[in-house]
């Protein structure tokens, strides 16, 4: 092992009748950790840190960082107050659920959200940025109907004010490595603001994942990728987050401290594959067990096309091509990109609010799905 890599070296030794031959082989075991400090140090420790990243990015596309900047005091608020949402009574809950709001925002009970058509057992509240909706125009793009306020519960009035600040607090911080990932591609720093400035779109879900005792499948959330710029995860100490890497599972351990970051397919698109986003999935807490998890996903804004940047000619030959998934098109449209995935993830909402949206394919599967879900 090497130690703060997350590296194994195995050594495999094959015999010949002539000769004996020996193969190094690299394993990974966990996420490697990035100190953010050291983007800031003496320009050796910062090229060294630069170039940590971009193997990282491109090698595995996720990774905890420390040295983040976010107050822990903060992070213990929110982290409470989605403890004290959870255990509200379920009228409490439902009074704020998705199926309300055209714009994909509030409360989804256990297995309302759907994963390449599985049923993903957690419930969960989805946060966006709070904006004004747009006016309806039936000649506008579809993506303009996910601009919109949230839903709050009035039984925790509190967390309104706790989350706006918390989105506000891990936007810099998604900006800030969105920086750091730039310049370790050659970039100027702010090379993406072009296409995030001044209104970036992004969502937090605050999450619980109750034990197998609770659910019908193990899968808390199934294998996916996101599809913004980043991620910016908030772990409580129970596990379930696991990384596909070289066909395994490689479980991404809660780390005291530290936030687990991941690329977003916005990324993936921007660097022709350089970046990686990557496969990922949360299995369910063992029986009596429960999980806590807040994700942020930064994006751009949803008017914006994903530019394909200039590489330095020794990273654009190690590109690996953007990612080909029939049931996943990407699209350089941002809007476009993430209406796509709100409508395929939620029904209930597309069959009450966007129906006009749907295929016939679709309306007969949003329908079949709706019949079976409890309001």
């Amino acid at each position: 092992m090497i130690a703060g890599t997350g590296l194994q070296i195995s050594v495999l030794v094959f015999t010949t009748r002539s000769n004996i031959k020996v193969m190094t082989v690299m394993t990974r075991t966990h996420l490697p950790t990035l100190d953010l400090a050291r983007f800031d140090a003496d320009s050796a420790e910062r090229e060294a840190f630069l170039t940590n990243v971009r193997e990282t990015a491109h090698e595995m596309g996720f990774f905890y960082v420390e040295n983040h900047g976010v107050d822990a005091q903060l992070i213990q608020q929110v982290q409470l107050l989605a403890r004290q949402f959870f255990a509200l009574p379920e009228a409490n809950k439902r009074e704020i659920q998705m199926v309300h709001s055209p714009h994909f925002r509030g409360y989804n009970q256990m297995g309302n959200e759907r994963t390449r058509g599985q049923r993903d057992w957690r419930e969960q509240v989805d946060i966006g940025a709070e904006r004004e909706a747009l006016p309806h125009n039936p000649n506008a793009p579809a993506w303009t109907r996910l601009r919109g306020p949230n839903q709050w519960p009035t039984a925790l009035p509190e967390l309104r004010e706790v989350v706006l600040r918390y989105q506000a607090e891990a936007s810099k911080l998604a900006i800030r490595i969105l920086e750091i990932f730039a310049t370790a591609l050659g970039q100027p720093a702010h090379a993406f603001e072009q296409i995030y400035v001044p209104e970036p779109h992004y969502l937090l879900k605050i999450i619980r994942y109750p034990g197998r005792d609770l659910t019908e499948s193990d899968q808390g959330v199934g294998a996916h990728k996101d599809s913004g710029f980043l991620t910016v995860l908030l772990q409580d100490d129970q596990p379930g987050l696991q990384v596909e890497h070289d066909g395994q599972w490689i479980d991404a351990m809660p780390v005291p401290g530290t936030f687990v970051i991941n690329v977003g397919e916005v990324l993936e698109l921007a660097s022709a594959g350089y970046l990686r986003a990557n496969v990922h999935r949360v299995i369910t807490p063992p029986a009596g067990h429960e999980r806590l998890s807040v994700p942020f996903f930064f994006g751009a804004r949803l008017d914006a096309t994903v530019p394909v940047l200039q590489l330095p000619p020794e990273l654009a030959a190690q590109t690996h091509g953007v990612t080909v998934d029939p049931q996943n098109p990407l699209f350089h449209d941002v809007g476009r990109n993430h209406l796509k995935s709100r409508l395929r993830s939620h029904l209930d909402v597309a069959l009450r609010h966007h129906p006009d949206l749907l295929d016939e394919q679709q309306l007969a599967a949003a329908k079949a799905q709706v019949a079976g879900m409890a309001y």
